[in-house]
């Protein structure tokens, strides 16, 4: 029998590592913070839509703000309507953006006044919004895919869990490093409820370079924090498994990383890996993309060794 990620089972709660659409799987209950505590780091992490639903929001605002304050002083644009709030926001449009038509002009004092605090106020904001697009479209990032399932089967007479990875862009990751750490939730003898990590040793975490797949075992023995492990255990324990990734980006020259996790209910016991490997003496070795969330189920049980104490 076959599975694929169409069929995956819903996961009942957010994962560690969150993906895209999910909320976070933490709730933080403290103080409400200021409005721009931060507001670096949360403009560089928000999505590329409400950035700019954000900035087009703020460009409004100030810009209607300018204007109401050039109507305080009757006839303080020359060419613009007595009144008129649009000739006075357009005219602060064009003086944020230093356009200049020739139409509208400060007839007064106070509206250059005005003209210079606009002035200023539109340098800074478009050096600090340059800066920021450029931040973003800079940072390196990762393109990554990770299997949609671990599973765990025999390998070497051993119980093994295994994943694989896979590189969609078309260039090499240059020592490529992989770490996995079990995140479950234990009840010590006092009674208190914790979260543990536990690292789980690959049996190679790492390759001078990844370009196609990359196929991640750690072999489950006596001494593994998975031993006497069971997907019914997993699940009474909320367990998941976090998967880091990090290596050198050969096109830009720079450290990218990726991450993703696996929760008890992605982890599916006696099951194998289909096969994305293809052979053939005229196109030499291929990846089926297509295969590579399926899995297939074995006949064999598996169960991990007894846990030594």
């Amino acid at each position: 029998m076959t599975l694929s990620s169409d069929q995956s089972p819903q996961p009942r709660r957010a994962h560690f590592v969150r993906r895209p659409g999910e909320s976070d799987s933490v709730l933080i209950l403290q103080k409400k913070r200021p409005t721009f505590d931060d507001f670096y780091h949360r403009a560089l992490t928000i999505s590329w839509s409400r950035l700019a639903l954000l900035t087009g929001a703020t460009y409004l605002v100030v810009n209607a703000l300018f204007a109401l304050l050039y109507l305080l002083q009757p006839n303080s644009i020359m060419g613009a309507h007595r009144g008129s709030f649009a000739d006075a926001f357009f005219f602060s449009v064009q003086t944020m953006g230093t356009i200049g038509y020739g139409v509208l002009s400060p007839a007064t004092v106070y509206a250059n006044m005005l003209v210079t605090c606009e002035s200023i106020l539109g340098m800074v904001t478009v050096a600090v919004a340059t800066g920021l697009v450029f931040a973003r479209i800079s940072i390196p990032t990762a393109k990554i895919r990770f299997g949609r399932y671990a599973v765990v089967n025999p390998f070497q007479g051993l119980p093994t869990l295994h994943f694989r990875i896979a590189n969609e862009r078309r260039n090499k990751i240059l020592q490529a490093e992989v770490t996995l750490t079990l995140l479950r939730f234990e009840t010590t003898v006092e009674g208190v409820l914790m979260r543990r990590f536990y690292d789980l040793e690959l049996v190679r975490s790492k390759s001078p370079v990844f370009e196609l797949s990359f196929s991640l075992m750690h072999v489950i023995t006596a001494s593994s924090p998975l031993a006497d492990a069971s997907a019914r255990s997993l699940e009474a324990e909320q367990a998941e498994l976090v998967v880091t990734v990090a290596g050198l980006d050969e096109t830009m020259g720079q450290t990218i990383h990726a991450r993703y996790s696996y929760q008890w209910d992605e982890v599916l016991w006696n099951h194998r890996l289909a096969d994305i490997f293809a052979r053939s003496g005229a196109i030499g070795t291929a990846l089926d993309m297509d295969q590579f969330d399926i899995v297939e189920e074995l006949a064999v049980s598996t169960r991990p060794p007894a846990r030594t104490h």
